[in-house]
């Protein structure tokens, strides 16, 4: 479904399907057996022993997680990153629970797995050798860039589909080799279709040559698509597309913190390597909550004063990404010894 403006079309957005058979199945093979387990459970006066496992997390990460893994070590295993399920259970069978009990060389672990374990057993950073030189391909003058989207289910503007991305903000750090900072930023108004703006605010502010640093490859695949939406700006927009260095991806193959606990998100990067650069003072600190409140921005008055509130904190937040991986980037170059 493509919205063409005015009134949606409901046939063409909605494709209606008659699921009261499988309704009435699922009642009587499941639920029955389900209601009665539920009932049991709250009508008890003491919480039930469950050992922890995959199930608290699957298909929703459960209410009680905190409670019930108060007790877990500081490296579980669970924190080895892409952890198959045959090999969770191996350790688990083993009785190791936490990663500095993992043997050396156990079999089983993947290049990444055995590196963290390594990482965590000895308290130590894993520095490749190649991150030095990974980290030159960062030349100067380098952009920290991070855009902010959201991807309404009903579209709202002409031509676009249900959960496109739409991009509405950027924020673009700029470091040149004195060290000398520079700051830009763009939030659209939200009044009509932001993609123009945003993307002829962003050409006008980026170098014409240098890397364009970014945290995933998202930013990239964003502007592929607006390259592939807006003709006029393809060739510009794919030029941008070319310059981008995943920092991520640098990390993952050539540098692990113990106190990442498995994960590389720019949050958890932040606080192992900048501890001082927090994201608590922020009224916004994830994307989602970023694209929720632009959402209030466009689908509904806001009175001014909420409007400013949520604009300011949306700039505040897209700044910290962007000054979050130009720390990181300086970080790691100390690491690497460059």
């Amino acid at each position: 479904y493509v919205y063409e403006g005015g009134e949606h079309n409901l046939d063409g957005l909605f494709a209606m399907e008659d699921v009261t058979d499988r309704a009435r199945s699922f009642i009587e093979i499941r639920l029955s057996d389900a209601l009665s387990q539920m009932w049991e459970s709250l009508e008890s006066a003491e919480a039930l022993t469950i050992e922890t496992g995959r199930h608290c997390t699957t298909p929703y990460r459960c209410p009680f997680f905190g409670h019930c893994h108060r007790d877990d070590p500081e490296h579980p295993i669970r924190n080895l990153p892409n952890l198959r399920h045959p090999i969770e259970d191996r350790l688990k069978s083993e009785g190791i629970t936490d990663i500095p009990s993992i043997p050396p060389g156990h079999p089983g672990l993947s290049a990444m797995q055995r590196r963290v374990r390594d990482s965590v057993a000895t308290g130590r950073s894993y520095v490749g050798d190649d991150l030095a030189d990974r980290l030159t391909t960062i030349t100067y003058p380098a952009c920290f860039l991070d855009f902010e989207t959201f991807s309404p289910a009903v579209p709202i503007y002409p031509g676009t589909r249900p959960y496109q991305t739409i991009p509405f903000q950027w924020s673009l750090h700029i470091r040149d080799a004195d060290g000398e900072l520079t700051h830009g930023s763009f939030l659209d108004n939200g009044r009509g279709d932001p993609r123009e703006r945003f993307v002829r605010s962003l050409l006008d502010a980026m170098p014409s040559e240098g890397p364009i640093v970014a945290y995933s490859g998202y930013e990239a695949s964003v502007i592929r698509d607006l390259a592939a939406e807006m003709p006029e700006y393809e060739h510009a927009l794919l030029d941008l597309q070319k310059r981008i260095v995943d920092l991520l991806q640098l990390i993952r193959r050539s540098y692990y913190h113990p106190q990442f606990h498995g994960s590389f998100s720019l949050k958890s990067v932040v606080t192992a390597l900048v501890p001082d650069l927090v994201y608590d003072d922020l009224e916004i600190r994830e994307g989602a909550s970023a694209a929720a409140y632009y959402s209030q921005l466009v689908g509904s008055d806001v009175p001014e004063s909420d409007s400013h509130r949520i604009r300011k904190g949306l700039l505040t937040y897209c700044a910290r990404d962007t000054e979050a991986m130009m720390r990181v980037y300086e970080a790691l170059m100390a690491e690497a010894g460059n």
